[in-house]
């Protein structure tokens, strides 16, 4: 026998192993899911044990497979087991390809179901109201900052972050035709326009542009009329039949959103967590300093503060702040035991697995 038929009689023989393997592993997760329906599990995804599974497979890869396409191929592996244990309804800000779609499916696989709705607060709603068990929002970017609108709805809603994920952003000038020929108007949602400012100044800065309520409907417009250009990611511009006119237009490379997965109860600890609070303060002198005092007793890192508006009072602020460590981490429990006697109102939004 040649020594490449050889070859690839070894890996037939290697294919087959792994599809049975793949087909025990699918058993056992419907075992789990059986296990977890028994004990009216509030939810069949368990953010920590994905969190563990990943780092585990990571840390003893002896390679030469990479660890990116290992990574990508377990993540349909726990999006097939995760559907077979009781598949999730998962809501984003749709139409399908817009990047909260984008990032949902590269958090949960094509396996899952997953829910277009119009708006972040309509995907609020459909968790809140039990039609969606999950849902992805954007909270922050690293170019235009904090998505406020998403601070906002956790003041009156008892969601919690069970998870988050960061998505690296690659913007595309797209039309019908593939050039600018005939094109008047440059359409797309705020944050990419706003992402793309500096570039469409200096090379396009006769071009008329207009906000829509996302990419993929600005992906959409362009589709349907010539005199468009459409800003947005190319496979959502492949998708809705457009061709690429210039590739990664976004102003900074490393261009990146954050969203969260927001769910109905807390993750547990993965050994790798942040915490998310809600706080607001006394009106007095010192307050905010104050606030981070039990942070630095307890040596915990604050990986960021935002203050909102709180829209209950004239001048009253809630702040938002993340922090590495889990509330069931001895260190943050006693920090959240000091906040809570000094401030008007403390909330958990989540402890969850960092990204």
């Amino acid at each position: 026998m040649k020594p490449l038929e050889q070859a690839r009689k070894q890996i037939d023989g290697i294919d087959g192993k792994v599809l049975e393997l793949l087909n025990r592993r699918a058993r056992l997760a419907q075992r789990v899911g059986e296990i977890k329906r028994a004990s009216k599990a509030a939810s069949t995804w368990a953010p920590h044990r994905e969190k563990q599974v990943y780092q585990r497979l990571t840390r003893e890869n002896p390679g030469p497979f990479p660890n990116e396409a290992l990574m990508a191929v377990y993540r349909e592996i726990m999006s097939a087991s995760l559907a077979l244990e009781g598949r999730p309804r998962i809501a984003y800000m749709g139409p399908p390809m817009t990047f909260s779609h984008l990032a949902a499916l590269s958090k949960f696989g094509q396996s899952c179901e997953y829910v277009p709705v119009a708006s972040i607060p309509e995907t609020f709603a459909e968790v809140e109201q039990g039609r969606a068990d999950l849902g992805v929002v954007p909270v922050e970017n690293s170019t235009e900052g904090v998505i406020r609108h998403t601070l906002d709805l956790f003041v009156e809603s008892d969601l919690r972050i069970c998870s988050e994920l960061t998505m690296a952003i690659r913007l595309c000038l797209m039309s019908r035709s593939g050039s600018l020929k005939g094109v008047t108007t440059v359409v797309s949602h705020p944050q990419p326009l706003a992402q793309a400012r500096g570039w469409l100044d200096k090379r396009l800065p006769g071009l008329k542009r207009v906000e829509v309520s996302s990419t993929t409907v600005a992906a959409q417009m362009a589709a349907r009329d010539g005199r468009l250009a459409s800003v947005g990611d190319p496979r959502a511009g492949r998708f809705y039949g457009l061709r690429e006119v210039f590739r990664n237009i976004q102003d900074k490379s490393d261009n990146r959103t954050r969203f969260l997965v927001l769910g109905r109860t807390f993750s547990r600890p993965s050994g790798h967590d942040k915490t998310s609070l809600m706080l607001s303060l006394r009106d007095r002198v010192g307050a905010l300093a104050a606030m981070l005092k039990p942070f630095e007793r307890n040596r915990i890192s604050l990986t960021s503060i935002e203050s909102r508006p709180s829209r209950r009072r004239p001048w009253e602020y809630f702040f938002f702040v993340d922090f590495l460590g889990h509330q069931e981490d001895a260190g943050v429990a006693r920090a959240l035991k000091e906040l809570r006697a000094q401030v008007v109102e403390l909330k958990v939004l989540g402890s969850y697995p960092v990204a």
